[in-house]
């Protein structure tokens, strides 16, 4: 997940800025409309039906906060958005940059081909409790390990930071060593865990975001259950040590470890999810669990980034029922939300698309001036438009009031909050500055 997440971001950057056009491109409000009823019914709706037991069963889990969200909220902050309020107040930042008002963890991300996150970082510092920059890849080399990445690292920055705020910075490393040797090499382990801890301590870091589980999905290895138990028992090992090495900033704190796991494929968890077992067994070595609720759709099946019902169950299945979970832990889990979108071809035989970044979709709402619409079962806004070789698109594109549903959202549950990315743009300083001021 973590190339995935890195290739769609970096190629949505390079992407052409699209040049102004009449709003006599723009689709025909008939077949707009249309398009739309056909779309929420192919995408969306019959989706839905593969969840009716869920629905059935975990029903009094989903809460309508819309109604009480528009009570509390005025202005932008709206289902009926439209695309001139975007262009119009994207750019502006929230007046409250550092009293923070939500309770739990708030870790944000940043990455070195989002320049704009590192200025977002130091201007709301106070707002977030982890910041990770996505900094380094821990890889095998021959019969060894090398960790690379340090070329990435500012120290000026981080220095800023400190200065600003208490927020903990703590890199983001991924795990690419090839993990059967890596799990069946005590010495290589040890190698492993000790990279990263003398990094953490040249460098002045206050611990590290981990991100493994993914890749070793992808080799299969979590199929093994003996590859499985060794693949916990070195997160736990790395937490561990990690958690009794002092930070040299504040040697009154030792180093915090956070790791990133993603959300289960289904109602019944297979082998490869992270499920609650996996979450007991790591509660007391890992500090936060960065959970990825967002890539819900992909280009071959076109549709919402994160829905809102998608979310609870994933919940659900990591907590049990909100009514009667382990508090202590549920804190610890960090709800993922997505401040990057999708523009997903939906004609044609092949289908395509894919992220998109805050500079391309205001660049697609100057030019298709589209009509934005609000679809409650997944609490998204979406649009639709036709492109130069009229082929049809479908957009979906955090909004502020996405945004707020999915903290609401947390706040029921009791959980923190993880940012994949700060700096995107599009309500971004909004967004970014209130996320925990809502």
């Amino acid at each position: 997940m973590a190339r995935r997440r890195e290739r769609r971001s970096s190629a949505a950057e390079s992407l052409k800025r699209r040049k102004d056009g009449d709003e006599s491109q723009s689709l025909e409000p008939d077949s707009d409309r249309r398009l739309i009823t056909i779309f929420v019914i192919f995408f969306i709706a019959i989706p839905a039906v593969s969840m009716v037991v869920y629905k059935v069963k975990f029903a009094d889990q989903f809460i309508d906060m819309e109604t009480e969200s528009s009570i509390r909220h005025k202005g932008i902050v709206k289902t009926d958005i439209s695309f001139q309020e975007i262009l119009t107040e994207h750019s502006k930042t929230s007046v409250n940059s550092s009293t923070r008002h939500y309770d739990y963890p708030v870790l944000a991300y940043i990455t070195p081909w989002n320049s704009k996150g590192y200025d977002i970082a130091k201007i709301f510092n106070s707002k977030f409790t982890h910041l990770s920059p996505v900094w380094y890849d821990l890889k095998s080399q021959g019969n060894g390990l090398v960790l690379e990445g340090r070329h990435n690292a500012d120290k000026g920055w981080i220095q800023e930071l400190r200065s600003r705020g208490n927020a903990l910075i703590l890199p983001r490393v991924v795990l690419e060593a090839v993990p059967g040797e890596l799990f069946r090499e005590k010495k290589l382990r040890k190698k492993a865990i000790n990279l990263i801890v003398t990094e953490c301590k040249e460098m002045e870091y206050d611990g590290i975001v981990l991100e493994s589980w993914s890749r070793w999905a992808g080799y299969g290895v979590l199929d093994d259950p003996d590859m499985r138990k060794m693949a916990l028992q070195f997160v736990k090992q790395l937490g561990e040590t990690l958690h009794s090495t002092s930070s040299l900033r504040d040697n009154q704190h030792n180093m915090q470890f956070m790791y990133v796991v993603g959300p289960p494929h289904s109602e019944k968890l297979q082998m490869y999810d992270f499920g609650p077992e996996d979450l007991r067994f790591l509660k007391d070595s890992v500090d936060g669990f960065s959970l990825m609720t967002y890539d819900f759709s992909s280009s071959l099946n076109p549709g919402p980034n994160s829905p809102l019902k998608w979310i609870d169950l994933t919940l659900k299945l990591l907590l049990g029922s909100s009514n009667n979970i382990d508090s202590n832990l549920a804190r610890k889990v960090l709800l993922g939300i997505n401040f990057y979108g999708n523009d997903f071809v939906i004609s044609g035989d092949s289908g395509g698309g894919g992220a998109i970044t805050g500079r391309d979709y205001l660049a697609l709402l100057e030019k298709e001036k589209p009509t934005l619409h609000w679809d409650k079962v997944s609490g998204e806004h979406l649009f639709m438009y036709r492109d130069d070789k009229n082929i049809k698109h479908a957009v979906f594109y955090p909004t502020l009031m996405s945004i707020l549903l999915r903290l609401e959202n947390a706040r029921l549950w009791g959980i923190g909050i993880s940012i994949w990315e700060i700096g995107q743009g599009h309500f971004g300083n909004l967004a970014e500055g209130s996320i925990e001021s809502s």
